[in-house]
């Protein structure tokens, strides 16, 4: 049961972790510059999904990872 509970505490903090990278990475819409019109969104231009790359976000995906299996295999034992 043990097994069970630490896969499942693994597993939501490596959620956590995905979930900070991606919210805490940086300011989603700078101010642009004066003189190139308004645009009405709060998007910006230039974001793209590199946050979202393996580079950052591993720790969290190794702990998903390492939860899920001690969840599936934690019947088992």
């Amino acid at each position: 049961m043990l097994i069970i509970w630490l896969g499942a505490l693994l597993f939501v903090i490596g959620i956590v972790l995905l979930a900070g990278q991606a919210i805490y990475r940086g300011r989603m819409s700078e101010p642009g510059p004066a003189g190139l019109g308004s645009r009405n969104t709060l998007e910006p231009a230039h974001r793209g999904v590199r946050f979202m790359g393996l580079g950052s976000n591993w720790p969290g995906l190794v702990l998903v990872a390492l939860g899920a299996i001690l969840l599936i295999f934690g019947g088992y034992f």
